[in-house]
Parts: structure tokens; C-alpha cells; sequence
């Protein structure tokens, strides 16, 4: 039985785990939810799937039955063998956390309220260079966020970046960020999603429409 993972039909916290089911080429459900759907999720489905804490995105894998971006990471980190090392376990928890915390003050100034956008844009940008440097150095020239080995945290940590890069182009002109990216999307599973016409990327947002900046992917 394939993996099942829920989410709104735009990547927001649940691409990364879309990438990382794509990097292993496992067999698996997307089950993407219309926002035209929501009031069908609220109301029905979050409550017919036996989660502890229903919520998007979740994940069911036989038995195992999990939502929370970092928890479904962490699992299908264990599931392929894409765990950090115990040597870079505290690493990776480390950037985990920093990455989740800058997508979370991004999502922030996306959905504030039309008066307070510009303002939350602006000190956010203001405070985006330092927070790219700081990445930078901890990438380093990888190839991967924690050295040799690929983990379940370069998956959050491609979706990420590219977020910021695409609200953010001339803080990713060049540099370790940039090289790192490029290295990631051209690995041959993802490269070969990137090309294809069932990209994600180039039919769902970033974000919700209902943001100040939903992040609307480029037209071919």
C-alpha cells in the first residue's frame, strides 16, 4: 500500500516531504487537497483518518499514521536511511529548527494583513542577509547541509531557500545558498520533477492565494 500524504494543493509546509518521497522514487499517494475543499476537510475527512492530532500535512504509511512537517520528516528520514548521523544528529537538529523558523517568519509576513505587508516585508528583508550568511557559512561547500551524506534536512532545507529565493531573488544571486540548491535540483530523481509537466512548481503556489504574497509559480 503506498504512502499517503494530505496536503492543500500548494507546497507551503508540505513540500518538503513531496520532495523527499520524490528524491526516494517511492510509490505514493498525493492527496491534495483544493482549498475550494476546505470546509470538506474541516468538517469530514480530518476527522475519518484515525490521527492523533489531525491536521495538514499528515501522513499514512500502514499503520503509522503522522502529521507535523518535522515528525513526517523525521520518520521518512528513518524509512530511507536519510537520518543524520549521530555524530550530525545535533546539527541537524540545530538547522531544522533555524529553517523552520525563518519559513515560519516568512509565512508571517505573507499572510499579515494588506496595511501591515509592506512594513513586515521590509523588516524582514532587512534582517534576510544576515540570515542568509549565517546559512551560508553553515552550508559551506556541502555537497549536502550536513557534509557527505544527503539527510531528510536538505529536503526542508531546498524548499525553504527556494521560498526565500523566490520572495527574495537578489539575496540568491550567488553564493553557497545558490550553488547548494542548483546541486540539489540537479540530483537525476528531482532534476527529472523539476522538467516534468507534473511539477508542482509550476501549478501550485507557495502560498495560499488569500496572502498578501502568495508566491504564484512562474508561467511557462
Amino acid at each position: 500500500m503506498p504512502v499517503e500524504l494530505g496536503y492543500w494543493s500548494l507546497r507551503g509546509l508540505g513540500e518538503p516531504c513531496r520532495l523527499l518521497l520524490r528524491y526516494t522514487e517511492t510509490e505514493w499517494t498525493d492527496a491534495a487537497i483544493p482549498l475550494s475543499e476546505g470546509d470538506m476537510w474541516f468538517k469530514e475527512k480530518k476527522h475519518n483518518l484515525g490521527l492523533d492530532f489531525p491536521n495538514l500535512p499528515y501522513m499514512l504509511d500502514g499503520d503509522v499514521k503522522l502529521t507535523q512537517t518535522l515528525a513526517i520528516m523525521r520518520y521518512l528520514g528513518r524509512r530511507f536511511g536519510l537520518s543524520p548521523s549521530e555524530a550530525d544528529m545535533a546539527k541537524g537538529d540545530l538547522l531544522e529548527q533555524y529553517l523552520m523558523e525563518v519559513r515560519i517568519g516568512l509565512s508571517m509576513v505573507c499572510y499579515s494583513s494588506a496595511d501591515q505587508f509592506e512594513g513586515k516585508k521590509a523588516e524582514f528583508i532587512g534582517k534576510l542577509a544576515g540570515r542568509v550568511e549565517e546559512l551560508g557559512k553553515f552550508v559551506g561547500a556541502g555537497p549536502y547541509v550536513l557534509g557527505e551524506k544527503i539527510t531528510y534536512v536538505d529536503f526542508l532545507a531546498l524548499e525553504f531557500l527556494d521560498n526565500l529565493a523566490a520572495f527574495s531573488p537578489d539575496h540568491f544571486k550567488e553564493g553557497p545558498l545558490v550553488d547548494y540548491v542548483n546541486r540539489m535540483k540537479d540530483l537525476p530523481a528531482l532534476k527529472k520533477f523539476y522538467e516534468s509537466d507534473d511539477c508542482t512548481h509550476k501549478s501550485y503556489s507557495i502560498n495560499s492565494p488569500m496572502a498578501q504574497w502568495p508566491g504564484w509559480p512562474k508561467k511557462e
